[in-house]
């Protein structure tokens, strides 16, 4: 039995695939629907910050905001509440802590990302998820 389904959103198709995979599992399971964004911040890590590296940010969390807006109404729209959360950090580390967080019964993400930097970044936090997560996992293909 699945109760709380957490999936990863990015923006890119596969994401939006996994989003509306995780709408119909929450709606057959009757399950709690939790979303998250991570601003990949482990990329500027090594980084002074400065002003350009703060818009940098600021850009990324509002892509992140609307994302996750836009991901709520598509959700209500199907009649499933959805809980969105923005994090931080390494991407793979963030949705893995935040499932672990909630208790989730299952990871929904997409197999890649939304550009060909995204696809190389967020095909290995896909592969960090599948290998490092003890909840189950479905990765959603385009």
């Amino acid at each position: 039995m699945v109760r709380k389904i957490l999936v990863a959103v990015d923006g890119s198709e596969s994401g939006e695939r996994a989003l509306g995979k995780a709408i119909e599992e929450a709606k057959k399971w009757d399950a709690d629907l939790h979303a998250i964004y991570v601003v990949e911040s482990g990329l500027f890590s090594s980084l002074p910050m400065d002003n350009t590296l703060e818009v940098i940010y600021s850009l990324l969390e509002k892509e992140g905001e609307d994302l996750l807006a836009e991901s709520r109404a598509q959700a209500e729209s199907a009649g499933v509440s959805l809980n969105t959360h923005i994090r931080q950090g390494h991407a793979g580390s963030e949705i893995i802590a935040l499932a672990e967080e909630l208790s989730a019964d299952l990871i929904l993400l997409g197999s890649h990302g939304k550009s060909e930097v995204d696809r190389l970044l967020l095909g290995s936090v896909t592969d960090y998820v599948v290998r490092h997560s003890r909840i189950t996992t479905t990765v959603v293909r385009t």
